[in-house]
């Protein structure tokens, strides 16, 4: 306490606009070095200079009609609008265990091996706090999904990435293999891959599960872009393969599938032991989340497969159509297999830093894009990738090229 009755904690200021000093820094050290989120910071970047958006993951346009009354008929039915049960309602994981098994010819029991959850992202969150002890080794590719070593950080383990190098992005499994030891736990695989688009084969799949039987690892594999794959490249989930089912968490959400992303209906599925596992660690967090929208879902997860094409036809014409743009402008684009972003390499543009391109590029253009570096333990494996995003509408990506053709003058 100061002379004045202020307090400060190594220059933060108490709500009483007081001064406290202590030893310790307000902020758990495990999470020292994490900041404002990527996308935080770029879409607010997008919003200040009246920049499109092509950051963010996040659609311009809202899913199917018939699935966003069915919300608002649960609303009005009273559905949800209390706590549901804490492993989500029985309607969605019914509806979860019957999509499994309809495109992947899994059937996980709707009581004991589906939990639903408060998006992918707290999936994650919950299967790292559950199934990892400090000390614990995490190997998982990079360029990451910024939440997993986060994730991995909270609960006290440590994060070993294994590079996707450009152009292709496919993993080294010879490198993999080496990157094992006695301390791995398990392995944190994504598939689409956020943001390559790197969808992995069934041979590389294989080699995989092979080798987590061979080493008896966990798998934890975040799935949410499993329907939009392009051009032939099949998902096919690892927990399909000998000896996978009984070590395998499984997850994926309803946001980049039905384009609801505000809901946050995500879930695991898995044997019921590591479900009960997660489901520990999820009761602590949020609990519960999304009741009716959880109604609404289950319903989408049943509709026809004519959905389910439409949505991939319409996205991979996007990634086509913004493609063909960028590269008139001059980036060199790495085509995704799949997801609903594109990389690019700014090289051809007489371009290094990404970070420092994305922040100048809404006033030089009057477009947002990530930088590839912070998706990356080693900022250099990817300094000159930036990501797009194609999940908008035509007219906004049209006019997103128009603007980035100003770089190729």
């Amino acid at each position: 306490m100061s002379q004045d009755g202020t307090r400060s904690i190594d220059g933060y200021t108490s709500e009483d606009g007081g001064d406290v000093s202590t030893e310790r820094p307000l902020l758990n050290r495990r999470l020292n070095g994490f900041g404002t989120t990527i996308f935080a910071e770029m879409s607010a970047l997008a919003t200040t200079t009246g920049a499109i958006n092509l950051g963010q993951g996040f659609p311009d346009t809202d899913g199917p009609e018939a699935i966003r009354e069915a919300a608002v008929r649960a609303l009005r039915e009273g559905k949800g609008n209390q706590y549901p049960p804490g492993p989500g309602v029985p309607e969605l994981r019914v509806a979860i265990s019957a999509h499994q098994e309809r495109f992947h010819g899994l059937s996980p029991d709707p009581d004991t091996e589906v939990l639903v959850t408060a998006g992918a992202t707290e999936a994650i969150a919950a299967a790292m706090l559950a199934l990892l002890e400090p000390g614990d080794e995490v190997i998982a590719f990079e360029p990451f999904y910024d939440s997993y070593t986060a994730c991995i950080a909270m609960a006290g383990a440590k994060h070993v990435p294994l590079t996707l190098r450009a152009p292709s992005f496919r993993p080294d499994l010879d490198e993999l293999r080496s990157k094992i030891t006695p301390r791995t736990r398990l392995l944190l695989l994504n598939t689409p891959h956020n943001p390559t688009g790197t969808v992995l084969t069934r041979e590389e799949l294989a080699a995989i599960a092979a080798l987590a039987v061979e080493r008896d690892l966990l798998v934890v594999t975040d799935e949410v872009y499993e329907h939009l794959v392009y051009d032939d490249s099949p998902h096919i989930p690892i927990a399909t393969f000998p000896g996978m089912r009984e070590r395998t968490v499984t997850i994926s959400s309803a946001g980049k599938t039905f384009s609801f992303t505000g809901w946050k209906v995500g879930w695991i599925t898995g044997s019921s032991a590591l479900v009960a596992a997660v489901r520990t660690a999820k009761q602590y967090l949020t609990y519960v989340s999304s009741g009716p929208f959880q109604y609404a879902i289950a319903e989408a997860l049943r509709l026809p497969e004519t959905y389910f094409d439409g949505i991939r036809a319409d996205m991979r014409r996007k990634r086509d159509l913004l493609g063909d743009g960028l590269r008139a402008a001059g980036f060199e684009v790495h085509q995704p297999q799949g997801t609903y972003f594109i990389t690019t390499d700014i090289t051809p543009l007489g371009e290094k830093d990404a970070y420092a391109f994305c922040r100048t590029l809404p006033e030089r253009c009057g477009v947002v894009a990530i930088p590839n570096s912070v998706f990356y333990d080693d900022p250099d494996a990817g300094r000159s990738q930036v990501r797009f995003a194609f999940c908008k509408q035509d007219d906004v990506l049209h006019e997103a090229t128009n603007r980035l053709r100003r770089l190729a003058s």
